[in-house]
């Protein structure tokens, strides 16, 4: 495994020793909330472990807050720990079903946690970026960030999904924080038009990797799981699923696909949403009703980051407007917060 961006001291929740390295380590993981009509949507997030270490927190843009407002929404969500590429071939993969605490209370203080965990965890992303034009990327470092309470921990050790899972249960009156009161208004949109799913199916089959499929739990959870294989249908995806994840629920469904490089400078995402049902217990189609928009930095190190670089000129204007919504100045990137005032690594 690489090396700890942070160590868990404490541990004060209790939970199995075998999964800290994951919630520390692990670069991506999967982030899966409920709509309001109780469909479920995953996302491909950076998760941080929580400075008390009581909560795994993930972030997204204040200029793309859907997330967010889902999981204000709704506080049951889950997150899946798959990403295997940072050299964590042997560590267990982890399914957490959680509730999640919406923060955004406070967004320069959002602002100045994101820049200082950002810019330690995924270096590489900004590396060669000259350190005073930083403050320019406001519309990226801006953030909402989301604390999730484990309820439930469940890993299958050395990633070996076939077998049953060992679990985790958190103490019976154990209870996460609320939220901090929404916006008065939420703004949708805000990202490019989705195509035709078929041309963006094909291209996931081929440069992505394993997919992850979500349903909804017997408890209301959106519960991802990562199938084995897929093979492309009329209607959308035959899916292997391995015999030790959590049985699937027939019903609505979302299906993403995501890659990045092992040093993190860029990333791709495929997410459809549809419907799931099993021919068998190792079987499940999935049938595709739409492919959902995503904000993916593909391709080389040069072109991920001019397609960062422009796509702060259309989120400028969403940036001040939720912010105006939240009654809050627009953050500013204060490098002399973060120990990146002395340059990126």
């Amino acid at each position: 495994m690489t090396e700890p961006f942070l160590t868990i001291v404490s541990n004060p929740q209790n939970w199995p020793d075998i999964v800290l390295p994951v919630f520390t380590q692990t670069l991506t993981c999967s982030f899966a909330t409920l709509t309001r009509q109780g469909r479920p949507v995953t996302n491909t997030l950076i998760p941080y472990m929580s400075d008390d270490e009581k909560t795994i927190d993930v972030s997204t843009g204040l200029t793309s807050p859907t997330k967010a407002e889902r999981a204000r929404n709704n506080p049951k969500v889950a997150l899946l720990f798959a990403d295997n590429v940072t050299g964590q071939d042997f560590a267990p993969v982890v399914l957490v079903y959680g509730q999640a605490t919406v923060r955004d209370a406070d967004l320069q203080a959002n602002t100045d946690r994101y820049v200082r965990l950002s810019l330690a965890k995924t270096h590489a992303a900004f590396s060669g970026v000259p350190t005073f034009l930083l403050p320019l990327f406001s519309w990226y470092f801006a953030r909402i960030w989301i604390q999730i309470t484990p309820l439930r921990i469940l890993w299958w050790p050395a990633r070996n999904t076939e077998r049953p899972p060992q679990i985790w249960e958190a103490p019976a009156n154990l209870e996460a924080p609320p939220s901090d009161p929404g916006p008065q208004h939420h703004i949708a949109g805000g990202a490019p038009t989705p195509t035709e799913w078929r041309p963006a199916a094909l291209h996931a089959l081929q440069a992505l990797r394993s997919p992850v499929l979500t349903t909804v739990n017997s408890q209301g959870f959106p519960s991802p799981i990562q199938v084995k294989n897929a093979v492309l249908s009329q209607e959308g995806f035959r899916l292997d699923v391995p015999a030790g994840m959590p049985a699937l629920n027939e019903g609505p469904a979302c299906l993403t696909f995501h890659t990045h490089p092992r040093k993190f400078y860029g990333q791709e995402n495929k997410s459809f949403v549809g419907y799931v049902s099993s021919n068998n217990e190792r079987e499940a189609i999935f049938t595709i009703e739409r492919l959902l928009p995503d904000w993916s930095f593909p391709g080389s190190r040069v072109e991920a980051t001019l397609h960062f670089l422009n796509s702060g000129r259309f989120l400028a204007p969403r940036l001040q407007e939720e912010a105006r919504l939240r009654r809050q100045p627009v953050p500013k990137v204060r490098l002399q917060h973060t120990k990146a005032s002395k340059g990126i690594p």
